[in-house]
């Protein structure tokens, strides 16, 4: 979550900050030297932490342009717990918002999508799970991943509920 929450800050700040990187990246689970790495392995399997799918969904959903989201005037950037970014892709046409809940409580956002026109389906990715000190390991590699499912667009302002710790990613097909 505070990693999700890092990066919304990296992207609405891309006008300077050109290029970032996860370090340390890959750990054998029997001999290594810190815990942070993003990707573990032994001599048979590798699994994937939740680090990695924060840093997997923001490449695969980075967009070319970076869009203004405020509330109440101010960027997103931990009032009421609550962080965001949002960029448009040019290429795919597509609206992509991040929002990145760090509380122990699920938030209802209203984004009012003035200036853009967007298809009535989009998609929404979540990563979550119940418990902070949760992992993922050999036993159980895909116990946090994110989850992906249809969401539906309604006129100019669209309602999403944000889970307790939770990123989340909406990506909104442009007209």
């Amino acid at each position: 979550l505070s990693e999700s929450a890092f990066m919304t800050g990296l992207e609405r700040n891309a006008d300077v900050v050109h290029l970032t990187s996860y370090a340390p990246l890959m750990a054998h689970v029997d001999a290594f030297q810190w815990a942070p790495d993003m990707i573990w392995f032994d001599n048979l399997n590798s699994f994937g932490t939740a680090n990695y799918y924060v840093q997997k969904l923001y490449s695969n959903n980075r967009g070319t342009d970076v869009v203004a989201i405020t509330k109440d005037g101010k960027p997103l950037t931990g009032q009421n717990d609550l962080y965001a970014t949002a960029a448009t892709d040019v290429n795919k046409k597509e609206l992509i918002l991040k929002l990145v809940n760090t509380s122990g409580k699920a938030q209802d956002i209203q984004a009012n999508l003035s200036g853009k026109s967007v298809e009535s389906k989009g998609k929404m990715i979540v990563l979550t799970h119940d418990k902070l000190d949760d992992y993922n390991t050999l036993a159980e590699p895909i116990k946090i991943i994110p989850a992906e499912k249809e969401y539906k667009v309604s006129g100019k302002k669209t309602a999403v509920t944000v889970p307790a710790y939770s990123f989340v990613i909406l990506k909104l097909k442009l007209k």
